[in-house]
C-alpha cells in the first residue's frame, strides 16, 4: 500500500518544510552569544536576550542542517558550540550552564536546570556527530555534569533544579527534564558508543511509562515531590503553565510513544534481548490515549494542551509542539508496526498542520491557535524556535535508530 511515508513526492515536500523553517531561524544569532528569541515575523527580540534550552535546540536544528548539505549553516552552529563551551552561558566558576543570559551577555538566572542541560546535551551531540570544532569537548562536559550534579543512580531519574554552585537541588521533581533528558541521551550513545547511555534511558522510561502512564490509565502524571510521589493537583492554579502545566499532556504523551520507540531500537540495535517487550505496545498505548483525550475537544481540529485525570479538556489552546508530536509518534509507529492506521493519522495530522498552523505569509509555524484555528498568543508570543518543527519534517525519513543526529550523519535520510 502506498502512502505519503512511503512516497518520494512526500520527501521532497517534507524537505521543502525543512528549508523554509532553517531559512526563517537564520537571523536568531545574538551578538553576545546564543541564540536569541524570534518574533511571530522573524525579527530578533534582543531585547530578551537568550535562554539556553532555545540556544541548544537552535544549535542542534543548524548542526542537522550542516549535515544535510545546507550552505550557511555550519557556521551558526559553531558559533552555538562556542557560545555554550566558552562564551557566556558557560559557568567557568561552578560548571555547568546558566539558564539564560541578558541581551549583554550577563547571566539572568542563578538556578541551573536539567530540562536545559538535557539540551546542551543535545546540542553537543548533533554538533559532534557533524564534526564541528569543540563539539565533542562540549558534549564530554554536558555529560559530565549531567552525571554529578542531575542524574540520580538510586532513583533512575534526574532532578529538575540545582542551586548556581549545585550545593542545594529543587526538591521539586519532573517528567518534561526527564524526558528530554532521555532524548539527549539517545543522541549521546549513539556519539559515544557508550550503551550506558541507553541502559540510563531505558531507566527513566521503564518509571515513567512502564510503571507510571501504565498504571494511570496511561496519562502520564508530570509533576512529583522528591521521593517520587506524584502532585496529580500540582498548579492547579496555574493550568496553562508554560513548562509545568496542571494535569495530563497529550503532547507529551505523544512524545514519549516516539521517544520509546528510538530507545527499544537503539537497544536493539546492541542485542534484541535488552529491549524489553512491552515497549512498543506501550508507545501504541501512549499514542491511543492521547488522541482520544487531546484531538478536537469541542469539535474543532487541534489538540487540547492539557486534560484532566479523567480526560476532560482543561486548557484547550493548541500549541505547535503538539501537533508536531502527532506528525512524529505516528510516523515512528508505522515504522516500527507497519499498521495502516498511524499513515492515516500521518496524513491527517499534516493536513490539520498545512491548514491551521504552518503560517504560509510569514513563515515558520504559529506556536499557538485557538480552538477555532485562529493565531493567538495566550501562552507562547511569537515563534521562537523551529526545533518541533524541523524534527516532525525529519522524523518520517529516517529510521528510528540511530538518533536523529547521528542518523544523518551515517547518510541514512531517506534510507529506511
Amino acid at each position: 500500500m502506498t502512502t505519503w511515508l512511503t512516497t518520494p513526492s512526500h520527501a521532497r515536500w517534507l524537505e521543502h518544510q525543512t528549508t523554509s523553517l532553517l531559512a526563517f531561524a537564520r537571523p536568531s544569532p545574538l551578538p553576545a552569544g546564543g541564540f536569541g528569541y524570534l518574533d511571530a515575523n522573524g525579527a530578533l527580540v534582543t531585547a530578551r536576550g537568550a535562554e539556553l534550552w532555545i540556544s541548544c535546540r537552535m544549535t542542534h536544528c543548524f548542526a542537522m542542517a550542516a549535515m544535510m548539505g545546507h550552505p550557511g549553516y555550519a557556521p551558526l552552529a559553531d558559533h552555538g558550540v562556542r557560545s555554550l563551551l566558552d562564551g557566556p552561558f558557560a559557568d567557568k566558576q561552578n560548571g555547568g550552564w546558566y539558564s539564560a543570559i541578558t541581551a549583554d551577555g550577563a547571566p539572568a538566572s542563578d538556578t541551573k536546570e536539567a530540562y536545559a542541560h538535557g539540551f546542551v546535551i543535545l546540542a553537543a551531540a548533533s554538533a559532534a556527530a557533524a564534526n564541528r570544532p569543540n563539539a565533542r569537548e562540549l558534549l564530554d562536559k554536558a555529560l559530565q555534569t549531567n552525571l554529578a550534579h542531575f542524574w540520580n543512580e538510586q532513583d533512575g531519574m534526574v532532578a529538575d533544579a540545582c542551586s548556581q554552585d549545585f550545593a542545594t537541588t529543587d526538591p521539586y521533581r519532573g517528567v518534561n527534564s526527564n524526558m528530554h533528558t532521555l532524548e539527549a541521551y539517545l543522541a549521546a550513545a549513539d556519539v559515544t558508543q557508550d550503551p550506558a547511555w541507553l541502559h540510563r534511558g531505558l531507566r527513566i522510561s521503564t518509571r515513567v511509562v512502564h510503571e507510571n502512564a501504565r498504571s494511570n490509565n496511561w496519562r502520564i502524571p508530570e509533576h512529583y515531590d522528591e521521593s517520587w510521589s506524584p502532585l496529580l493537583e500540582y498548579n492547579d492554579d496555574n493550568k496553562a503553565d508554560k513548562f509545568r502545566p496542571y494535569g495530563a499532556t497529550p503532547g507529551h504523551g505523544l512524545e514519549w510513544a516516539r521517544l520509546i520507540l528510538h530507545l527499544h531500537a537503539g537497544l536493539q540495535a546492541i542485542d534484541p534481548a535488552q529491549a524489553p517487550d512491552w515497549m512498543v505496545p506501550a508507545a501504541r498505548n501512549l499514542y491511543a490515549r492521547a488522541i482520544e483525550d487531546g484531538w478536537a475537544p469541542g469539535g474543532t481540529p487541534g489538540f487540547a494542551y492539557t486534560v484532566g485525570w479523567d480526560g476532560t479538556p482543561v486548557t484547550t489552546q493548541r500549541l505547535h509542539w503538539v501537533a508536531a508530536e502527532a506528525i512524529g509518534a505516528a510516523a515512528a509507529l508505522h515504522h516500527a508496526t507497519q499498521d495502516p492506521i498511524y499513515a492515516t493519522d500521518y496524513q491527517k495530522w499534516w493536513d490539520y498542520v498545512a491548514e491551521f498552523v504552518i503560517d504560509h505569509e510569514k513563515g515558520s509555524w504559529h506556536h499557538e491557535t485557538d480552538p477555532d484555528g485562529r493565531p493567538d498568543i495566550t501562552i507562547w508570543p511569537g515563534k521562537p524556535d523551529v526545533y518541533h518543527a524541523v524534527q516532525a519534517t525529519l522524523i518520517p525519513r529516517l529510521p528510528l535508530a540511530p538518533a536523529m543526529a547521528p542518523a544523518l550523519a551515517a547518510g541514512l535520510l531517506d534510507v529506511r
